[in-house]
Parts: C-alpha cells; structure tokens; sequence
C-alpha cells in the first residue's frame, strides 16, 4: 500500500489506541469465529498466523473459534457466541438481525456464486440439469447454494440437491461423478489447487455482491472495533501483512457498513431457501 494511503488510517489507529489505553475495563481477548468453507485444518493454517499479527499490532488477542461444518458455525453465530466473526455476505443479514452484529471489513473484489460441471460433461447450460443431482457446501452458503438454488428455482430447474459440508467436497464429488454438478464461489474456486480446477467448467454465474465481512457484536466495546477494523486496513502497507491477507482471501481490504453493501441482500426474497440444522 503506498505510503499516503497508510496515512489516512492513522488517526483511527491512534484513536483506537488511546482509548484502549485509558480504558483498563476492557478485556483483551475475544473469540473469532470463521465460516467453515474449507476443513478446520487448513482454516487454521491460514488465519491463526493473521490473528497472531493482529494482536502484535493492537495488543488485542482473537482466539481463533472453528466448526466443522457451516451448520454449526450458523447455529453459533445466530446465538451471538462469537465476539467477531468471519462470515458470508448473508450470514451478515441473519447475524445482524438476530443478535445485531454489524460488519467492519470486507475485501473489495465482489463475491460471485458459480455453477460448475466437470468439464468433459455433456452439460453446457442450467437446463440441462433439469432432474439431476445438484452438491452445494451448506444450505445458507450464500453464493454457492442460497442464491444459487434461488436462481435455478427462478429459472423453473427442478434438480436433486446434496448439501456436502464444504467448497472442496463440492469440487471433489462432481469429479468423481458423486453429482452432476455442484455450486461454489469465484473465490474458493480460484483459490482450489489447479489440477482440480483445470477439470472443471463454469456453466453458470450469480449477480455479484459485497464478500465475506468481517463483523463484530455489538456487545465488543467501541475502541476495539476501531482497533481490530484499523489493523485490517492498515495490513497491506507492507508485504508480509498483505501475504498474511492473501491467505485468507482479504487482500484487498476496505472499510464496509451493514446499510451500503448488505441490505440490499434483505430485498433479495431468499429468505425462504434458507434452512437452519436442528441441534
């Protein structure tokens, strides 16, 4: 990041640490809970080296929270367990009206749902997938199966759908014929080791919409969210903190808010796709 754009987050960074500074009340540990789109291995890997910094940067630890299934991490999430979490663009609408989270960060490339079939398939367009099998990670992945099975119902496709816990199940089990075809992301795609996204197709795509957020209950004092949001934005001014972003797919950070980029999500009418596990 050049220089003058770091400047600018400067004011936030030391307002957030002065009040931090004058305010011994608060704690300097929350959890942060991370939607489950690959295993809880590698989520590990990639985001507990970004905590790590975090806290080196504000003095501010975010214990890292995994599930091991999207369900679970809902179940959480919509019980305001997690200070913080990381979350999909309509987890931010069911979060914020069950329990009020707001989000504070979100990357700037727009999040895309996508169909995908293996690529020597005879399938070409959604029509053709008229009574097969359909995998999707979760029932409220948002791009990946919300949207996407909103759309196809939009469209009058009736199809089979197997709900398979994660994005790379998703990827492995079209490959292996387990489905016809099966719904992911632009970001979870791109980011699948190329000998598995060289055998697949993209035969359909969603509208775009605002990524994951990073967001925040309304429970975590005011000085932390300053703090943890300024360290966000202030990681890409140099290499090693870009990196760490890179890793969990944030690259690009900026500054987001509930009214401009996940309201809108509210207007959609895909309430009604939405299903929620059972404990």
């Amino acid at each position: 990041m050049p220089l003058h754009h770091f400047k600018k987050y400067l004011p936030l960074l030391a307002l957030a640490g002065t009040l931090l500074s004058n305010s011994s009340v608060f704690a300097t540990t929350y959890s942060i809970a991370v939607v489950p789109q690959y295993n809880v291995v590698q989520l590990h890997s990639e985001w507990q080296p970004l905590l790590d910094r975090i806290a080196r940067d504000t003095g501010i630890t975010l214990e890292l929270s995994l599930q091991s299934s999207i369900p679970k991490f809902e179940r959480g999430l919509l019980k305001g367990e997690p200070d913080f979490a990381y979350a999909n663009p309509y987890h931010a609408v069911m979060a914020k009206n069950a329990q009020g989270y707001l989000p504070i960060v979100r990357d700037s490339k727009a999040l895309t749902g996508i169909l995908l079939v293996r690529k020597d398939s005879p399938y070409k367009n959604i029509s053709d997938l008229s009574g097969k099998e359909i995998g999707f990670p979760a029932p409220n992945a948002f791009g990946a199966s919300l949207y996407m099975r909103a759309l196809l119902a939009e469209n009058k496709i009736k199809f089979e759908q197997r709900f398979l816990n994660t994005h790379g199940n998703v990827f492995r089990s079209i490959l292996n014929g387990s489905v016809a075809a099966g719904g992911a992301v632009n970001n979870t795609y791109n980011d699948e080791k190329p000998e598995i996204r060289d055998q697949l197709r993209i035969i359909y795509q969603t509208p775009g919409s605002a990524s994951h957020p990073v967001i925040v209950h309304p429970r975590v004092p005011e000085a932390v969210r300053a703090a943890v949001k300024a360290a966000f934005l202030a990681l890409p001014k140099d290499p090693a903190g870009l990196a760490l972003l890179k890793e969990v797919r944030l690259p690009q950070p900026l500054a987001t808010n509930y009214e401009s980029d996940y309201l809108q999500l509210e207007k959609l009418g895909i309430e009604k796709f939405t299903l929620l596990e059972k404990e």
